[in-house]
């Protein structure tokens, strides 16, 4: 009896474990995650991703990376992915504060150092506890 509890027990972590290794990677719409929590996003500090045209540049403060995650338990993963997004989204913000620019330009996903650009769509690793999200751009000052 014992051995059966134990072997059960071993054959169940297992089974378990692997169903919370699942790391499936997808893409988003930025927009709808831009807005999926409203009042998240700083109007004030624009967020330009790879390819959107923007003012010119007065002055850089460099590339900075962010690399998010979140709780995705019990959560769709775009809900997650969006969520986890947005604080990626909210990190690049406050580098902007910190450096004194005034907008983030060419943002890209670079989950798992992949790096991809667009301006439409976001890369998300969600999996059955954790979602993940990793972004970079570049700091600037706009000309007005």
């Amino acid at each position: 009896m014992k051995r059966q509890m134990i072997c059960a027990a071993a054959v169940a972590s297992l089974l378990s474990s692997h169903a919370f290794a699942r790391d499936s990677i997808a893409n988003y719409p930025v927009d709808a995650a831009l807005h999926s929590e409203a009042g998240k996003v700083d109007e004030a500090i624009p967020l330009y991703f790879a390819g959107q045209k923007h003012p010119g540049v007065a002055k850089s403060f460099g590339e900075f990376a962010t690399n998010k995650k979140t709780n995705a338990f019990g959560k769709s993963d775009e809900a997650a992915c969006q969520h986890v997004f947005l604080s990626a989204v909210l990190e690049l913000q406050d580098r902007v504060r910190k450096e004194g620019g005034n907008a983030v330009i060419n943002i890209k996903s670079n989950y798992r150092n992949v790096v991809r650009e667009s301006a439409t769509e976001f890369t998300c690793g969600a999996g059955a506890v954790m979602a993940g999200v990793a972004l970079k751009g570049e700091v600037v000052t706009l000309r007005k």
